[in-house]
């Protein structure tokens, strides 16, 4: 992953995610700017899914134990 795309924050990497999709779904454009914009969106994705993994990592979920008490565990996918 390019230093400039790993020191992005999840918001702005979907930013240009997106930007890229208007782009190349408007067909405007060379055919070699096109290539280089789906090379990014890839690495653009990968990194966002990185970031969502980190930020799932980090969740727990309050559970209602017995008797009442309350307590955390890893948050799982539904």
């Amino acid at each position: 992953m390019s230093d400039d795309i790993a020191g992005l924050s999840f918001e702005d990497a979907m930013a240009q995610l997106e930007a890229i999709v208007r782009d190349l779904e408007s067909g405007k454009g060379k055919l070699d700017d096109a290539v280089g914009a789906y090379d990014r969106g890839v690495r653009l994705r990968r990194h966002c899914e990185a970031k969502l993994a980190e930020a799932q990592a980090k969740i727990d979920k309050i559970v209602a134990g017995p008797e009442g008490a309350v307590g955390t565990e890893p948050f799982e996918n539904a």
